[in-house]
This record gives C-alpha cells, sequence and structure tokens, in this order.
C-alpha cells in the first residue's frame, strides 16, 4: 500500500504543531511498518494521501490525486479565534474545505464533536496525537545546555511555555503572571509563523520590545527536547487546543503541568496535570511546592498513554480498512 503524507512544512511552518506530529508519526510508520511511505507535496500516484494541512498546495494536491485521501483535524474554526486575523472569513471556508475529503482524523472529542457539526456526512476516526517518548525525557545534559545558551542559572527557577506567540495561547496571562514574580525565569519558545497575519501581532511585538527582564522570548530553537528539560514547570495558558501536544511533550520531559482549565486538557490529561482559570490562581500553584512534585512524580508514567507506537497501529489499521473499501 502507497500512503503520501502531504504537509506544507515550509520555512516557518515546519515548527507548528501539525507539521511536528506529521513528522513524529511519518518517521515512526518508516521504522515499524511496511507501508511503502512517502513525504511529497507533489505526488498524485498514491493509494492513500494523507493530508496534515489544507493550504493551497495541499488542496491543489488533493484536487489532483487519486486514491483515497485522509485529511486530519489538527485545526478546527475555535482554534483560530485569537490566533489569526480575518478569523470569521477564513472559519467560514472549513465546512467547504472538510467535505472535500474522505476521512477525516479526529484527534480528540470536543475536535471530533466540533467536526461532526460542521461535516456530519463525512466519515471521522478518533486516533489521538502520539509522542516519541525516546526522544522526549529527562536529561541534565539537555537542562544544562539550553540554561548556559541562554544565561540562566542552575539554581534560577524557570517556567516554560512552548507555543505560537498569540492572544489564544495566553500571551498576555503569561507576560501579567511574569510580571508579578520578578525572581522566576520566564521562557516562551515560538515565533510567529503566520507573521504578519497573526492576530494582535503589532501590539504583541511591541510588549515583547517592553517585557520586564525576567521575561525570555526565544523563537523557535534547534532542540525543542532542551527547553523541556531546562525548566521546573510547564505553563500552558492557551484558551483553546484540538489536543495539547506540548502538554504532553513536557509530561514525558518529566514536568509538572500548570494548563489552563479547559474541556480539552480535562478531557485528554484529566487528573495528571494542575489546572488554573485566573492569573492568581496560576500565581497560587505556582508557589505550591508540594502539589508540583506530586504532579511531576506521575508526569512521566502519564505520557505513556499516547506513545506514538500505539498511534502507528492505529493508523495502520484505518489505512487498511480505506484501502479495502
Amino acid at each position: 500500500m502507497d500512503v503520501n503524507f502531504v504537509v506544507e512544512d515550509m520555512l516557518l511552518f515546519k515548527y507548528i504543531g501539525c507539521s511536528t506530529v506529521a513528522r513524529t508519526l511519518y518517521k515512526t510508520l518508516k521504522e515499524e511498518s511496511d507501508l511503502n511511505l512517502t513525504w511529497e507535496r507533489f505526488r498524485y500516484n498514491a493509494d492513500i494521501s494523507h493530508y496534515h494541512t489544507f493550504g493551497p498546495i495541499a488542496l491543489l494536491n488533493r484536487r489532483l490525486s487519486g486514491g483515497k485521501r485522509i485529511l486530519t483535524a489538527h485545526s478546527t474554526p475555535r482554534v483560530n479565534i485569537g490566533n489569526l486575523a480575518l478569523t470569521k472569513a477564513i472559519n467560514k471556508r472549513y465546512p467547504e474545505i472538510y467535505r472535500k475529503f474522505d476521512h477525516i482524523v479526529t484527534i480528540s472529542e470536543s475536535c471530533e464533536q466540533e467536526v461532526k457539526e460542521m461535516v456530519p456526512d463525512v466519515p471521522v476516526t478518533r486516533i489521538p496525537n502520539g509522542i516519541n517518548r525516546s526522544y522526549f525525557h529527562p536529561s541534565q545534559e539537555k537542562r544544562i545546555s539550553f540554561r548556559e545558551m541562554h544565561g540562566i542559572g542552575e539554581d534560577e527557577q524557570m517556567i516554560l511555555t512552548v507555543a505560537q506567540v498569540s492572544p489564544r495561547k495566553g500571551f498576555y496571562d503569561f507576560i501579567e503572571l511574569a510580571s508579578r514574580y520578578p525572581d522566576i525565569r520566564f521562557v516562551w519558545v515560538g515565533g510567529f509563523p503566520y507573521g504578519i497575519a497573526s492576530k494582535d501581532y503589532l501590539k504583541i511585538k511591541w510588549l515583547i520590545q517592553k517585557r520586564t527582564d525576567n521575561v525570555i522570548f526565544t523563537g523557535f530553537v534547534r532542540d525543542i527536547a532542551e527547553a523541556y528539560c531546562a525548566t521546573d514547570i510547564f505553563f500552558m495558558p492557551t484558551f483553546a487546543e484540538t489536543f495539547g501536544l506540548a502538554v504532553l511533550e513536557a509530561q514525558a520531559c518529566g514536568l509538572p503541568v500548570l494548563a489552563r482549565s479547559i474541556p480539552e486538557f480535562h478531557e485528554v490529561y484529566g487528573d495528571t496535570v494542575r489546572y488554573f482559570s485566573t492569573v492568581e490562581d496560576a500565581g497560587r500553584e505556582i508557589t505550591d511546592e508540594t502539589t508540583l512534585r506530586a504532579c511531576a512524580a506521575q508526569a512521566r508514567d502519564a505520557s505513556a498513554h499516547y506513545d506514538i507506537k500505539d498511534v502507528c497501529t492505529a493508523h495502520i489499521k484505518l489505512y487498511q480498512e480505506i484501502f479495502n473499501t
């Protein structure tokens, strides 16, 4: 069976979540299966074309491709709010685009509900995102490397967020929390893959320039695992997700996670992370050392529920079912 991955991962788009997920899945399928697997944006003759983005190149590929066409719903209209400028115009196109595919892979219950409401006649299968736990794991060497690179002392407490820089990801609460705790280093890894099309782009750029001395914005980094290993607490202030892969990556590295109390996180991560609703809540959580230690103690084991090998097995089963229909 020929399966081709179509991912618009040019330039900074290679750092966005859907590209990261697709790359991990692709590499593991290459190692663990006997599929004839390719990663080519301009291949049109595969038995199954698996799309992880739906920009103009992917939609052109879909139009020209033979075989069955699958889309993984990494993005839905809900998660564009507070993320992109011109959100309403973009979101109106989702139902039209989603109907063009033969099958949709949803990655969480909330994601699946949203997709079914948009396109009730398109079949869906829920397969969560997965993680390579051999790559994401605690490492003292990586901890030292990242801290030295960014001038963070070994004895300094560090709080990390990994996300695109946008209001939807909780940028303003991150800045506010950092201003209240000047003795803690706050580090944000991620940038603006959508450039000027990002929501509040100029305002956020100005606030980054005016940030307090305890805040570091690294942009995109060479080895994201180094950032996780370097920190003491992972902070995820996002207002909406389809899954929230960064939380899983942090857990695999043995970190206590403090995440906004949104339905998606309660569904996927349950009681394995700590939750907050306001900046005041977050402040109480980051100073509760006993609770944080208990959260960290179960983090690595919690990530095993989403091992990439199990996710690959589910995808192979789906490919076979679709190929044989």
